[in-house]
């Protein structure tokens, strides 16, 4: 038989939580959520079939954010993320309010779990790799 009740230590602070929301209006009415706590970034979507996408900050590479005219009249933007993940090497979050705002908190809890995971991330410079250590 499996215990399946969170112990004390399983539950992660969310750091932030919003929905997707359509660009004119800027409401949420879409059945997108972003969640990000201190080590993932969560992405549950659907109505009738519920998915939810599962990132690790520290395998986040790159971090992007765009407006569009529309968006920024609606005060809205999206953060478009490379990752090294097999499942989600990329993936965006669509049209969120407080975009820069978010983006800087994203790029923020990256580093500090790379941080934490002694991780190092190699980047490639035209032909040479170099291991650089965050």
């Amino acid at each position: 038989m499996i215990d399946l009740e969170p112990m004390e230590n399983d539950t992660e602070e969310i750091k932030w939580t919003d929905k997707k929301r359509w660009v004119l209006f800027a409401l949420p009415w879409t059945f997108t959520r972003y969640s990000l706590t201190e080590d993932k970034l969560l992405i549950d979507s659907g109505l009738l079939v519920a998915k939810q996408e599962e990132i690790l900050l520290y395998r986040i590479l790159d971090i992007t954010l765009t407006r569009n005219v529309f968006q920024r009249m609606s005060g809205l933007g999206t953060i478009t993320i490379m990752a090294a993940d097999k499942s989600t090497p990329a993936f965006e979050i669509k049209n969120i309010p407080n975009s820069k705002e978010v983006k800087n908190k994203l790029s923020d809890l990256v580093e500090a779990a790379r941080d934490k995971k002694k991780i190092y991330s190699r980047e490639i410079m035209g032909n040479m790799n170099v291991e650089e250590y965050v």
